[in-house]
């Protein structure tokens, strides 16, 4: 889904879980116990007091239902709608059994009919009155929520795009499904994985040009978001890294003087990885770039340069075909 890509720094405030009777205790699927709560989740300055865990959860957003899926969380989801792009496949077993409500945001009626006990999604928009409705209304009618940080309508409630940002996320997610142990694998792995890909260093010496979208202008990648986080992971350099924001819109002159040694193209439903890549190759001038000459393009997918679960995912691909391309 698109949406402004504009993001700030408030993770305490952003998103905060706390339990109220001591620690949620693990559960598998349905046999979950109500040990540990009730628990009040925080988010985006809206407090949800969860007193059992959820049995039938709609995840609205891709960010939202992955986080769910990584969580095996699958069998206590009742719904699920808007994909940005292609399912990781290591979810798409577990995504399978889950209902998809919708191609987009499902109505608020259908959401209704579906009972659910908890709602969780990655942008502020599903919780409008023609989607699942306003959180306070579906507090009224006993059903908790959660929006992620990253998501907030009032930018001062935002969170700073970073993986200990997306760990937080998981973990207030898994505390709120008495899961914790499963965010603390998670994150682990994940850390693991941050520290092998900086001990590596794939982009040292290397400056990149991160395209999202647009063919008169280009939005790149900033120095405030997923992009920025991605590269800094590889040691490489983000030639528009100085701007401010997660994205921003630059001039196809600016993309030209930098001279990128590699691009990356984001691969999303509304502006595809091969449509961006064609728009650099037919472009009388873009096409002399020495990246696009040299065929030094990477392509990673969109719900993997977000904040999310698979932002760690964004940085191995990024390390693993700068190393190839470094073969070449």
């Amino acid at each position: 889904m698109r949406v402004p890509h504009r993001l700030a720094m408030c993770v305490l405030v952003g998103s905060t879980l706390t339990g109220c009777a001591g620690a949620p205790t693990e559960s598998a699927g349905k046999g979950a116990t109500a040990a540990g709560f009730p628990v009040e989740a925080t988010s985006c300055g809206h407090v949800s007091t969860v007193k059992a865990p959820p049995q039938a959860a709609i995840t609205l957003n891709q960010g939202a239902t992955e986080v769910a899926l990584a969580l095996g969380l699958e069998q206590r989801l009742a719904g699920t709608a808007y994909l940005d792009d292609a399912i990781a496949p290591r979810f798409a077993g577990a995504y399978a059994k889950v209902k998809v409500l919708a191609a987009e945001y499902p109505s608020h009626e259908a959401v209704l009919a579906e009972e659910p006990d908890f709602v969780y999604s990655s942008y502020a928009s599903a919780f409008a009155d023609e989607s699942a409705g306003t959180r306070e209304e579906l507090q009224g009618l006993g059903i908790g929520s959660y929006l992620s940080p990253f998501g907030c309508p009032d930018a001062r409630d935002r969170a700073e795009v970073g993986f200990e940002s997306v760990w937080q996320e998981i973990h207030a997610v898994a505390d709120v499904f008495g899961v914790p142990e499963r965010a603390a694998r998670i994150e682990s792995d994940q850390r693991a994985t941050v520290e092998e890909l900086a001990e590596v260093g794939a982009g040292r010496g290397t400056r990149v040009f991160w395209y999202d979208s647009g063919d008169k202008t280009a939005l790149a990648g900033a120095g405030e978001g997923g992009p920025q986080v991605i590269l800094e992971a590889v040691g490489a350099t983000n030639v528009f890294g100085g701007l401010d924001g997660g994205w921003a819109d630059v001039s196809w002159e600016r993309v030209v003087k930098a001279e990128p040694d590699v691009i990356v193209v984001a691969d999303a439903s509304w502006s595809s990885a091969a449509e961006k890549i064609a728009h650099l190759r037919k472009d009388p001038v873009l096409k002399r770039l020495r990246a696009v000459r040299d065929d030094r393009v990477i392509t990673v997918a969109y719900s993997e340069s977000t904040p999310g679960v698979r932002l760690v995912d964004g940085a191995q691909q990024v390390s693993d075909r700068l190393i190839a391309l470094g073969r070449r």
